[in-house]
């Protein structure tokens, strides 16, 4: 297909999503509204039940939306497709599999030729800094490791778009730090777009470019921040601790609007 170079890699028109709970409506999102440009890195923040987690599968083409549409490169997004690699909280590795089992699965399962798959194993191992544990399983690896091995198994799959779910939430501070560093090298370094859910403002400020603040009951896209700070962000800087003030009250306003 060929793409004009102003068409959104991802656009979400007027999307909604009702889930029936115990023969309940359960309205989840409410005309959502999200155009994102190949090579950004945008975070969804807000509190639990906003919604976050349910665009970011309908994006992965996980879920289907009740009205409105979702759009890749001006296409309907109908069902998954590794061009829009999806990273969990829990990992969702093989467990039968070796790290470079993994990270090949999805090469392998395409059909590429086991030249290719050889190569694409060995070098996203070698940019997550997996070498010396290629050979291991998933057991036997921290979760900061796991979650790299996530994470490479979706750029092993030529993924143009990485759709992140808490991807560090389960992490110990120093592991974290340490992940958010790694994936903002990877970003730079191989042009990714990223959209990556987050329920820590500060760590939502360190690594976007825009931060979506999403308001719930029902889940409804609030307000859309552009971050201009110069990177590598110091979190302790003036600037920094502005906008978390900033994105803070955005968000606290919800609770005091629905408290009252």
């Amino acid at each position: 297909m060929l793409v004009n170079s102003t068409t959104p890699i991802l656009e979400i028109k007027n999307v909604s999503k009702e889930f029936m709970l115990q023969g309940q409506a359960i309205h989840a999102l409410s005309n959502a509204n999200l155009t994102i440009h190949k090579g950004e890195f945008v975070c969804l923040i807000g509190a639990s039940g906003c919604g976050k987690s349910t665009l970011l599968r309908i994006m992965a083409g996980f879920e289907a939306p009740t009205s409105g549409e979702a759009l890749m490169w001006g296409m309907g997004i109908e069902e998954p497709d590794p061009r829009r690699g999806m990273v969990f909280q829990d990992y969702a590795l093989f467990p039968w599999l070796t790290v470079r089992e993994n990270i090949g699965f999805g090469p392998r399962s395409q059909g590429r030729p086991k030249a290719e798959v050889r190569d694409t194993c060995e070098r996203f191992i070698d940019m997550v800094g997996l070498r010396k544990f290629a050979d291991a399983y998933p057991h036997q690896l921290s979760g900061g490791m796991r979650q790299r091995v996530a994470i490479a198994r979706v750029l092993a799959n030529d993924a143009e778009v990485v759709l992140m779910d808490e991807p560090f939430g389960a992490l110990d501070a120093m592991t974290r730090e340490r992940l958010q560093e790694e994936l903002l090298e990877i970003w730079q370094r191989t042009k990714l777009t990223v959209i990556f859910v987050t329920h820590a403002i500060e760590e939502a400020i360190y690594l976007a470019d825009r931060i979506v603040v999403m308001s719930p009951g029902p889940g409804r896209i609030e307000s859309d921040n552009h971050i201009e700070l110069a990177r590598p962000r110091d979190m302790t800087s003036p600037e920094f601790n502005e906008i978390r003030r900033m994105l803070s009250a955005r968000l606290h306003s919800h609770h005091s609007k629905k408290a009252a």
